[in-house]
């Protein structure tokens, strides 16, 4: 045996041994999980991780709009942003595609059919961001040609992934899309599975259709906001109402019949009002004037059936005295269905209004708008997952009222949604400030941009989105220590739920 040999197997050894001092010391038992659960649990760890990255670089943005030199030409804002959006996006895809894994199994009645091509995939996935994030760090910019597009990013805002990193998020989510049917598809079906196999080909399917290139600049911002708007909006949509559904089932045994009907009409609504309401983006882009209207309208009709969903499961789990084991898990479901109401329904349709938008497009009201709705819509479903998630790692123990250090949970839950809304409002006023004085006074030059960036009201608003930032912050801090301790030493079992008829 060469030394080489001994040395790999050594090193494999420690960290195990590091690994299971690592589940002893939390409180967790693998042997509670099954293959597609194990595999969940490394894209919630994985999700935490981004989670703290993008708050992290956010703070750094943030503190640059207070002073501009701040870490310049070593860590630039453009740096800083683009690794906080796509932290943002990338930490979301991975609790999607866990809390996927998680109910696989379950859902289909057997076990995953390529267990292991999902484990290489997310390896595969996460040493291609390692190096992605490592690129933006150390080389930051290039020639602005092929080269750079193919190496360092593509310059297109939001998916700023090299293409090799891009062919390589399509072989995963292939590998992803593979598991789900083929899992079905040797199982049972459902309504839930049904939906949620239609909802992953528009998924994979629009994220091929963003990553061509076109010369003509209208043709690109066509296809781009496709890939940006529905493949959030719409796809992102439809997937967190399929986990929606199966959440409210298992943490309050409500009716399958009743979470699949909402499922239906948020599928339906989707294909009415998402793809319309995608309009709104095409004020700019010189599509006929008829898009105005139609975008501005039907672009707040999303968010609604996930929020009759809720309130429709919380009903009826009163009148049937259903009881809740899981106090933390229907906490954030509730701030997920008045989050997603709020953040992608009330302040999309109060920015998208074409007499709004006029003034407002590209300003904070953009980034108040985005705060609020990635939060409400898709965040808070994720931590919900989390905590059912832990729950059941830990031998499915008692997380009801009554629960020990319950304060870190109520605590996290409030900090996170006070600094979140606290962001928004801040952005908000500063957007107000933009409109005002760089579009309304100063005629969108760039005399009226820089008289809006550095006027007080801006400066004020931004001191208090970089205070309401670290409010942000301490509750991420908090909630990750929850998710570490929670029913760690509790000795009594939650009940298994009956599921209504």
């Amino acid at each position: 045996m060469s030394a080489n040999t001994e040395t790999v197997k050594q090193g494999s050894s420690a960290l195990k041994d590091k690994l299971i001092a690592f589940h002893s010391w939390a409180g967790v038992d693998d042997s509670t999980l099954n293959g597609g659960q194990k595999l969940a649990v490394k894209y919630f760890m994985g999700a935490v991780v981004l989670f703290i990255f993008q708050i992290l670089f956010g703070l750094l943005a943030a503190a640059q709009f207070l002073a501009p030199g701040f870490l310049y030409d070593i860590l630039d804002f453009s740096v800083n942003r683009m690794i906080h959006i796509n932290a943002m996006i990338l930490w979301m895809l991975y609790g999607f595609i866990g809390c996927t894994y998680w109910l696989l199994e379950d859902e289909s009645g057997t076990e995953i059919v390529g267990l292991k091509f999902g484990v290489l995939g997310f390896w595969v996935l996460t040493a291609a961001i390692a190096v992605v994030v490592l690129v933006y760090l150390l080389v930051q910019t290039g020639a602005g040609n092929d080269t750079t597009i193919w190496l360092i990013n593509e310059g297109r805002e939001y998916i700023e992934a090299p293409r090799w990193a891009d062919i390589g998020i399509v072989v995963v989510m292939l590998i992803f899309f593979y598991n789900v049917v083929m899992t079905f598809s040797k199982g049972q079906w459902s309504g839930i599975a049904g939906v949620l196999t239609l909802d992953l080909v528009a998924l994979a399917g629009l994220y091929v259709a963003g990553m061509f290139y076109m010369t003509n600049i209208t043709h690109e911002q066509f296809w781009w906001w496709w890939v940006i708007h529905l493949w959030v909006e719409a796809t992102w949509e439809v997937l967190v109402g399929v986990i929606m559904a199966w959440s409210l089932m298992k943490i309050l045994g409500v009716s399958r019949r009743i979470v699949q009907t909402w499922l239906y009409i948020e599928v339906a609504l989707m294909f009415g009002s998402g793809i319309l309401g995608l309009g709104h983006h095409y004020f700019w882009i010189g599509t006929p004037e008829y898009w105005l209207t139609i975008g501005g309208f039907f672009s707040a009709l999303e968010p609604i059936p996930l929020v009759a969903m809720v309130v429709h499961a919380v009903y009826d789990s009163g009148e049937r005295g259903f009881k809740n084991l899981n106090h933390p898990a229907m906490a954030w479901l509730i701030a997920h269905a008045f989050g997603n109401f709020f953040g992608a329904g009330v302040w999309g349709f109060m920015h998208t209004l074409p007499q709004i938008n006029l003034y407002t497009h590209g300003t904070q009201w953009s980034a108040s708008h985005g705060h609020l709705a990635f939060f409400g819509a898709y965040a808070t479903i994720n931590i919900a997952f989390f905590y059912i998630a832990i729950q059941h790692w830990r031998g499915n123990v008692w997380m009801g009222a009554g629960s020990q250090n319950a304060w870190r949970w109520k605590w996290a839950l409030a900090l996170l949604n006070i600094g979140v809304l606290g962001m928004t409002i801040a952005l908000l006023i500063a957007g107000y400030e933009q409109s005002f004085i760089e579009r309304a006074i100063g005629g969108s030059t760039w005399g009226g941009y820089f008289s809006a960036q550095t006027h007080p009201s801006f400066m004020s608003a931004m001191q208090w989105r970089m205070f309401f930032g670290w409010v942000t912050a301490s509750g991420l801090g908090l909630l990750v220590w929850d998710l570490l301790t929670i029913g760690k030493g509790e000795t009594r079992t939650a009940e298994v739920i009956t599921q209504a008829e």
